[in-house]
């Protein structure tokens, strides 16, 4: 009986056959279009019809906008439409002039992104001088840092992370991309002037000097 049970499933499935993998790039061409926020592969099955393959479709999507004007990025585990990075300079006119971010919370923010997680202490120790809870508030309004796992040191304090709003903002798909030393330093943005008392950027060691580096200096005026 059991057989039989499992036959009568077997073609109850077959009758909802996938559509072509033409129809499925299509359907999540669709999603992506209408859709802000990335989306995971995930979430993308759960939308499409019985049977698609959204990992696969989504493999096919991604070349068919290559070297378009608009790409199929991938941020963090999701998936988004984005303008192609070397015309943001067409984007100019139509963006929102917004309030600049403090000094305080830019390197709050840059710390945040090399050594996460990272403590409110930590990010203390790095810059030489403590942190406003206005300047992690602003942040976490912004969405570009989020709370983490707690440390399992004495009093269990929180981590800070960065989150997919802040990789998407900066067209990055993950904390790993961020520009190393070298690339800073090309772009002067930071100073060869390694200031005392700091923590060494994380991924970064080449070499002593390297390593001794500020993150109060990655974003130089």
């Amino acid at each position: 009986m059991y057989r039989v049970a499992d036959d009568i499933e077997e073609k109850e499935e077959s009758l909802f056959e996938a559509p072509p993998m033409a129809e499925q790039e299509r359907m999540i061409e669709a999603v992506l279009f209408a859709t802000s926020e990335p989306i995971t592969l995930k979430e993308l099955e759960a939308r499409l019809p019985h049977g698609c393959d959204a990992g696969e479709a989504m493999v096919h999507l991604r070349r068919r906008y290559e070297g378009r004007g608009v790409q199929v990025s991938k941020v963090g585990d999701g998936y988004a439409m984005r303008t192609a990075a070397d015309l943001g300079f067409l984007m100019q006119k139509e963006t929102v002039e917004v309030r600049k971010l403090s000094r305080a919370a830019i390197e709050t923010l840059a710390i945040i992104a090399y050594h996460q997680p990272v403590t409110r202490a930590e990010i203390e120790e790095i810059r030489g001088v403590s942190v406003s809870r206005g300047t992690v508030d602003q942040l976490l309004e912004l969405e570009w840092i989020r709370f983490g796992r707690r440390k399992m040191t004495p009093g269990r304090p929180v981590t800070f992370v960065v989150t997919e709003g802040f990789l998407d903002h900066f067209g990055l798909e993950n904390a790993r991309d961020l520009p190393g030393l070298k690339e800073l330093r090309a772009a002067g943005l930071l100073e060869n002037r390694p200031p005392p008392g700091t923590l060494p950027l994380m991924g970064e060691g080449e070499d002593e000097e390297e390593s001794t580096e500020g993150q109060s200096e990655l974003f130089e005026d």
